[in-house]
């Protein structure tokens, strides 16, 4: 199955840079184009691509505004955020905002394909280092949690609070069975629940609610 993409960019050279790795792949097909993120979110509602590759910084609406906007429509896109460094702060408002993950803009070929690839199929772009250490440096400011968050807390089973931690943690699926000694599949379906009392769309966001909700501390 063809995987949708639509690029966001105010940079041409970047938009056609990424069009023409990504129409190379086999399995990718890049569907459109959007110059900003009031374009990008009428571009979405109108081409339906399964993943979105989000600049932050463009005119008329950022990539965070178009983000929570696209998330918010009921979207079934998956938003890639493009960044130029990694601890960058805006990346992480776009993350809260319901963002699946963040590339570095000068990412190799395979490395931007496999991330379509891993968003694509429902998983987040949480890697155990790069995006874990972004949301621990952000989560820092908040200096005391969301209440919003704390109140979410405790619809949560005490496994299922474990298991958050976890994810927060950067283990996967696998990792996480591995530790508590159950099956891979009695994790799933702990994710599955934990994403659907907490209202969160995938690991990424319920890393960052774990962090937000002190379940794990900043470092």
């Amino acid at each position: 199955m063809t995987i949708r993409v639509m690029i966001v960019d105010d940079q041409m050279m970047v938009r056609e840079g990424f069009s023409v790795l990504l129409n190379a792949m086999p399995d990718i097909e890049v569907v459109g184009e959007a110059v900003n993120g009031r374009e990008a979110v009428t571009k979405v509602a109108e081409l339906r691509p399964d993943v979105v590759l989000m600049d932050i910084r463009m005119p008329e609406l950022n990539g965070i505004d178009a983000t929570r906007e696209i998330v918010a429509s009921g979207t079934d896109a998956k938003v890639l955020v493009l960044t130029t460094f990694d601890l960058d702060e805006y990346v992480y408002q776009a993350l809260r905002a319901g963002a699946s993950g963040f590339l570095l803009k000068d990412a190799s070929a395979r490395r931007l394909a496999e991330g379509v690839r891993v968003v694509a199929a429902g998983e987040a772009l949480l890697a155990p280092t790069v995006t874990r250490r972004l949301i621990n440096e952000f989560s820092k400011l908040t200096q005391t949690p969301r209440v919003s968050a704390l109140s979410r807390v405790g619809e949560l089973t005490e496994r299922e609070t474990e298991v958050l931690v976890l994810i927060a943690q950067g283990l996967s699926n696998a990792e996480i069975a591995s530790h508590l000694v159950v099956a891979e599949s009695t994790i799933k379906t702990h994710v599955s629940r934990i994403l659907v009392k907490l209202g969160l769309r995938d690991r990424t966001q319920a890393a960052v609610f774990a962090y937000e909700a002190r379940l794990v501390s900043p470092g």
